[in-house]
């Protein structure tokens, strides 16, 4: 008759019959069901909210990006980036060049830092010759960057004072751009935080498809 094994040797077979059961368990099946559902129910969330235009990946509705002119000189760093005025422009970017995913980040200036008091002046001018607008009247998601510098919504008033610009860039009446700005207002998120934003990634895609 063979004898038993010893206490802890079968405290460590029972650990680690826990452990392959816990492992197909929360390892293998759970993320399988999860996946499974999120696939059916919210597939296009679940891919990333991938934006297509004539079929082609163009962005995620997620993500904020640039919408700047070809650099003329493509190999200097140096060069700064000149916004296309033929695309409504989102906010400042404080994450690597700008909407750069992996370098999600705020600028961490305080309120009392000189640098940014004078992007902030900067950017209010360039933004004011740039819409044709009254430097007062430059809402102030034009002049500071979101939190994660990803974001991809602006401001209502911030997008309908570019409606005149790109309009007249791209020989559109003024009232069709001004009802794309509408129809790609969201709402308050769960209708009550935050403000009414625009959708910049969106609102570009169907100015793209105007003819």
């Amino acid at each position: 008759m063979s004898k038993p094994l010893p206490a802890t040797v079968r405290t460590h077979f029972t650990a680690l019959r826990v452990l392959l059961v816990l492992t197909v368990i929360l390892g293998i099946a759970y993320p399988l069901l999860v996946t499974g559902i999120s696939q059916v129910a919210f597939s296009d969330k679940a891919n990333g909210s991938i934006v297509k235009s004539d079929g082609k990946e163009v962005g995620s509705s997620l993500l904020g990006q640039n919408f700047n002119l070809p650099k003329k000189n493509p190999d200097d760093p140096k060069e700064d980036p000149v916004p296309d005025p033929k695309w409504f422009q989102p906010r400042p970017s404080a994450a690597g060049t700008g909407y750069d995913p992996s370098s999600s980040s705020a600028s961490n200036l305080g309120p009392n830092s000189d640098d940014l008091l004078k992007a902030v002046n900067d950017r209010r001018a360039a933004v004011a010759a740039f819409d044709g607008v009254d430097p007062a009247s430059v809402p102030a998601d034009a002049l500071t960057a979101s939190g994660s510098g990803l974001d991809p919504h602006i401001s209502v008033a911030y997008a309908k004072e570019q409606v005149n610009r790109v309009a007249q860039k791209r020989n559109l009446p003024v009232e069709t751009v001004a009802k794309l700005v509408d129809k790609y207002t969201e709402g308050r998120s769960l209708g009550f935080l935050g403000d009414e934003g625009v959708n910049v990634v969106l609102l570009n895609k169907a100015i793209s498809e105007q003819k």
